[in-house]
């Protein structure tokens, strides 16, 4: 084999075609994608209203490079995001291709901001140990994700990281823990708070106490630390709102975007901020020092708004909000029925669900055993300190139906009884 996939030595499976919520393989075997992939395919696929779309738009503009033009399809999609952003806060937009490089230039960003304001001494960030932010180095330095450090932890920048728990802990030792590490490493030194609304990958969907967002949101505010929001999984509808920091009512100085944002059908993400973070970088050097060959690209652009637009049509986030209250009340249900299942939580279709740590290997068998029964799920880490894997990610394309919905759960608990047997 010529192209690399993640383990060298399993043969995949070869995805032949796709429409709505059902990946086909090779053999025809039908899959339905829980997962939304990697929490992307937020339309799901072969969309009636996007790939004819995207044909049209192939005849007008493919491809110019940022530093000789802009395109009427990024102004467009940068206007569409400051109405839609939590009390149209976010004015401003940085196209990439990846939420890690959104991340990457929000970290870009918060640092030049400092310096533009007359403080470089403003360069470390502080992140919770239980996040994950991205593959590269300098994202990998902002998480905990322990399984994907591992390799490259000599590599890494040190920055201090929270260690209290989002659920167990209160939010009064929360503030605390948070206030006494900026007081240590010293709030001269951080350019920015960076958090997930909700974590991913490495939390299963860990969720905060109500007030959470709001107060760490006052405490950077008064530290003189901006706050940073990683929406690359949970923005653009995913929790049912727009954003997920607007079930904390809270606005980010700045917030990265991704995955849902181009829904699968275009490489796409940004880097979205407020003119609070802009106005000096403009007055001062005129320049945002970062991006990429492909930041802004016309059809990316073009194929994202139109996501955007459909998501509003067809009222997707109303969907989304009724569909993960039916899936989350039924996987209740299911923790009850099976002893194993530790915690159910989320919000909108993104559901996570812990096994019993103590039962090892539980995960990788349940994934298979879904797959085998033509369920697509995700894996996630969880436990007291984020390195069980014992989590599972289930966050299925915004338009899924009832009858979709349901036979999720009904391939789920098949799975479930399968591996309990």
């Amino acid at each position: 084999m010529h192209n690399l996939q993640p383990l060298l030595n399993k043969t995949y499976p070869k995805a032949a075609s796709a429409k709505g919520v059902y990946i086909y393989d090779k053999s025809g075997k039908q899959y339905l994608d829980g997962s939304s992939g990697a929490v992307t395919s937020s339309l799901g696929h072969s969309h009636a209203k996007i790939i004819p779309f995207i044909k049209q738009q192939l005849d007008k503009l493919q491809f110019v490079y940022r530093s000789q033009f802009g395109s009427e399809e990024a102004e467009a999609l940068a206007t569409k995001l400051f109405a839609v952003s939590v009390n149209k806060s976010h004015a401003h937009s940085f196209f990439v291709n990846s939420g890690t490089e959104a991340i990457e230039t929000a970290m870009k960003i918060a640092v030049q901001y400092w310096q533009e304001k007359g403080q470089p001494e403003k360069v470390h960030f502080l992140s919770r140990w239980k996040s994950y932010h991205g593959i590269t180095m300098a994202a990998l330095s902002l998480s905990g994700h322990a399984l994907r450090r591992q390799r490259f932890e000599g590599s890494l920048q040190k920055y201090p990281a929270l260690y209290a728990d989002l659920e167990k802990d209160s939010l009064q030792q929360q503030r605390k823990e948070f206030i006494e590490v900026i007081e240590k490493k010293g709030a001269k030194h951080i350019a920015a708070f960076v958090a997930e609304p909700m974590v991913g990958a490495a939390g299963t969907a860990l969720t905060p106490h109500p007030e959470y967002y709001q107060e760490m949101k006052k405490i950077c505010d008064d530290y003189g630390i901006l706050f940073i929001a990683d929406e690359v999984m949970t923005g653009l509808g995913r929790t049912g709102k727009w954003f997920a920091l607007e079930h904390w009512q809270t606005v980010a100085d700045i917030v990265t975007i991704g995955k849902s944002l181009g829904a699968g059908y275009a490489p796409i993400a940004a880097t979205l901020m407020t003119d609070k973070i802009l106005d000096p970088i403009k007055k001062g050097s005129g320049l945002i020092m970062s991006g990429h060959t492909y930041s802004g690209h016309p059809l990316s652009c073009a194929t994202a708004l139109r996501v955007l637009e459909v998501i509003e049509e067809d009222n997707l986030l109303s969907n989304v909000t009724e569909k993960g209250v039916f899936i989350k009340n039924r996987l209740m249900e299911l923790k009850d029925a099976y002893p194993f299942i530790d915690v159910v939580r989320g919000k909108g279709l993104m559901m996570g669900i812990e096994f019993n740590p103590s039962r090892k290997g539980l995960q990788a068998r349940f994934i298979d055993q879904c797959f085998n029964n033509g369920l697509l799920v995700y894996p996630a880490v969880g436990g007291a300190t984020g390195e069980d894997e014992n989590g599972i990610l289930i966050s299925p394309p915004f338009i899924l139906n009832q009858i979709e919905a349901e036979e999720l759960l009904y391939k789920f608990e098949k799975s479930l009884n399968e591996i309990n047997n």
